[in-house]
Parts: structure tokens; sequence; C-alpha cells
């Protein structure tokens, strides 16, 4: 799962981590994010580990670290793409869930909504791939 930001945008991700550990009991689940949200990941008891990874600002991570292995399944919870697609999609993962995004047609996904509020926008992703979250 990707959520390289800070603090609050990995809160409003909780809901739709909490899903994910649900739908994916007996998996490990690691969280592409910045080191400093190591211990605030795992608190939430839904990450088994982090991989640190962090771009400027709010921008999306030029690589992931080298110890990133090839997973089954990668969740774009960073952003609407192209850029986090990509980088998750560098991994060659088996399944890729995130947003549509029209420079990669060939990757299905719900719609982007701009207007959302990101609690509703990354349980909506979730359900769309049949992993129901509940944003409250």
């Amino acid at each position: 799962m990707l959520r390289a930001l800070g603090l609050g945008d990995l809160l409003t991700a909780v809901p739709a981590l909490r899903a994910l550990r649900r739908a994916l009991a007996g998996h490990e689940l690691v969280l592409a994010g910045p080191p400093e949200l190591e211990g605030v990941a795992r608190a939430t008891g839904c990450v088994d580990r982090l991989l640190p990874a962090a771009g400027p600002g709010r921008a999306v991570p030029d690589a992931l670290p080298a110890e990133a292995r090839r997973p089954d399944l990668a969740v774009n919870l960073h952003g609407g793409g192209p850029a986090s697609h990509r980088l998750l999609a560098s991994l060659a993962p088996r399944r890729l869930w995130a947003f549509h995004h029209p420079e990669l047609p060939g990757l299905e996904g719900p719609p982007w909504d701009p207007y959302a509020h990101e609690r509703h926008r990354w349980c909506a992703l979730t359900a769309w791939y049949g992993c129901p979250a509940d944003p409250d």
C-alpha cells in the first residue's frame, strides 16, 4: 500500500486500511510511507511493516527502496495517478488497485472524485474492488 504523505493523510486512510486488513487476513500488509510514521502506522493494527518511502512535499516518491518485493497486490492510497500508479506498477504486482486514470487506459478502477473527502475516497476505492469499508 502506498501512502507516502503526512500524519493526517495516514489517519484519513485508516478506515480503508482496516478494510484491507479484514479482507487480507493472513497476508503481510506493508505500507510504503514516511519512516517517521512507522509507530503510528503499526499502532493502527492494520500495518505489519513500514517500507520507508517519501517524496519532497506531497510528491510521489521517485522510487521505492531496494527491499521492496513484488507484491501480490499493490494498493494506491497516495493519489489519483498517474505517477503513483506507475511507481506501484514498477514493482510488477499481480494486481494493482487504483483509481482509473486516462494516461493508463489498461488500468481499471473507479473514477477519481476530486471533491470527495479523503476518508470517503479511499473507502470508495477499496469498495470498488470488493473490499467494503466504513469511512466513519
